[in-house]
C-alpha cells in the first residue's frame, strides 16, 4: 500500500505493514515500522518532536522498570548501524492512524527519565526527504 503523508488510515490498513500491537515492529531482528502517540494516549512512551518537525525523540521498548536491550530495542540499535528508513504512524484515536512518512534512526542513548523514575532507551528519528 502506498501511504500518503499526513493522511489518516484505519488499523486494518496500517496492519498491512505494522503487523503487531507493539510500537516497534521488527521481523527476525530487522526493524520494519514504528508507531507513536507522542505520549498522549500511552504516557510511558513520551515521544516528542525535536527542534523541528523533521526530528523526533523516540522512546524504546518496555513499559515498566528500566528498559532493556530486548529484541525491539536491538532492532532499533541495528537500524542505526544500517541506516534503515521505516514508516512511522501516529495514533490519533481509536482506529485513526496518521502516516508521518519514512524515518531513519540515529543517536541511541540510555537515559534516566525523572518523570518515570527509570532508564529509557531514546533514539533520534529523522524524516526522510522525498
Amino acid at each position: 500500500m502506498n501511504f500518503q503523508i499526513d493522511k489518516t488510515y484505519s488499523w486494518d490498513e496500517v496492519s498491512d505493514v505494522h503487523r503487531a500491537q507493539h510500537g516497534i515492529y521488527q521481523k527476525n531482528g530487522v526493524l520494519i515500522s514504528l508507531l507513536t502517540d507522542f505520549g498522549k494516549i500511552n504516557p510511558c512512551f513520551p515521544d516528542s518532536y525535536g527542534e523541528t518537525n523533521d526530528t523526533i525523540d523516540y522512546t524504546g521498548s518496555g513499559r515498566r522498570g528500566d528498559q532493556k536491550v530486548d529484541i525491539r530495542n536491538r532492532a532499533l540499535l541495528d537500524a542505526v548501524e544500517e541506516g534503515t528508513a521505516v514508516p512511522l504512524f501516529n495514533k490519533l484515536g481509536v482506529d485513526r492512524w496518521q502516516f508521518l512518512g519514512n524515518w531513519t534512526v540515529s543517536e541511541p542513548r540510555y537515559v534516566f527519565d525523572e518523570n518515570q523514575n527509570r532508564m529509557l532507551w531514546k533514539f533520534t528519528l529523522t524524516k526522510v526527504k522525498i
